[in-house]
């Protein structure tokens, strides 16, 4: 009883915690929240420290037997903490994509700011559904859920354990399929609005060809789909009451295929 925690300090404490430390920080590269720009890096620094510390007797607890340091196994690491965040980033990422197809519909692509979480120039409604969504994530506790899905990750992918690589593919692919779906999702209806709303301005122009469609276009798109958005917009925060549910099952089927 007394021996192996006296092992687990002395021979496979140091390797535990720097295996740790990169789980930790895939996670922190790219989840939502926790990657975000204007979080200081003495803030970022601290917290993985302390969530060190908390996690280290379950990282104890689902090591492997023959813990030993080399690149495949901190790699493996890196990548189960990706795998984390991304899981949660890809909701996020959906919806700024969702905003950028309405953007290009509605004729509002010129309209862009810099997004302060990424310091990037993104178009508006991009941003707004990004914030809108990453909001709805604060508030359904998801940065508390994206750490108990860390806690349970020991327990999936064991530390010190090498991951593979056709897994590490097939996770990167379906990761790039579900953002594109999940952001098709999200604009659907405003661009299905605007589509039939391009169908009866060619019929209007075929009737009445005198009159200036261009002109009509233009703030005609842009209020129709400012109008659709605002409709569905709560159906959207609505879908997200299921978010921790989705996303556990996401990243515990993306974790199971390491």
């Amino acid at each position: 009883m007394s021996v192996e925690p006296v092992e687990i300090l002395l021979g496979h404490g140091p390797l535990l915690w720097a295996h740790l430390l990169f789980r930790l920080a895939g996670l922190f590269l790219v989840a939502p929240v926790f990657s975000a720009v204007v979080v200081p890096m003495r803030v970022k620094a601290a917290l993985t420290l302390v969530l060190s510390v908390v996690l280290f007797p379950a990282a104890s607890a689902g090591r492997v037997p023959e813990l030993g340091l080399s690149p495949g196994s901190l790699f493996t690491e890196l990548l189960v903490g990706l795998t984390l965040g991304l899981g949660a980033a890809v909701f996020v990422g959906a919806a700024e994509m969702a905003g950028d197809m309405m953007a290009v519909q509605t004729g509002l692509s010129g309209a862009s700011l810099v997004d302060p979480l990424t310091r990037n120039q993104v178009p508006v409604l991009g941003q707004l559904l990004g914030l809108t969504t990453l909001v709805l994530i604060l508030a359904t506790d998801g940065h508390l859920v994206m750490l108990q899905a860390l806690h349970r990750s020991f327990t999936v992918v064991q530390v010190g354990s090498l991951a593979d690589a056709e897994a590490l593919a097939v996770n990167a692919i379906r990761l790039g399929s579900s953002l594109f779906l999940l952001g098709l999702r999200f604009a659907a209806p405003v661009i299905g609005a605007l589509m039939i709303g391009h169908v009866a301005l060619g019929v209007l122009a075929r009737t009445v060809p005198q009159l200036n469609v261009l002109m009509m276009a233009f703030p005609l798109q842009i209020a129709v789909g400012l109008f659709v958005l605002a409709i569905t917009l709560p159906s959207v925060a609505a879908a997200f009451t299921v978010w921790p549910e989705t996303y556990s099952d996401v990243v515990g089927e993306l974790l199971e295929r390491l």
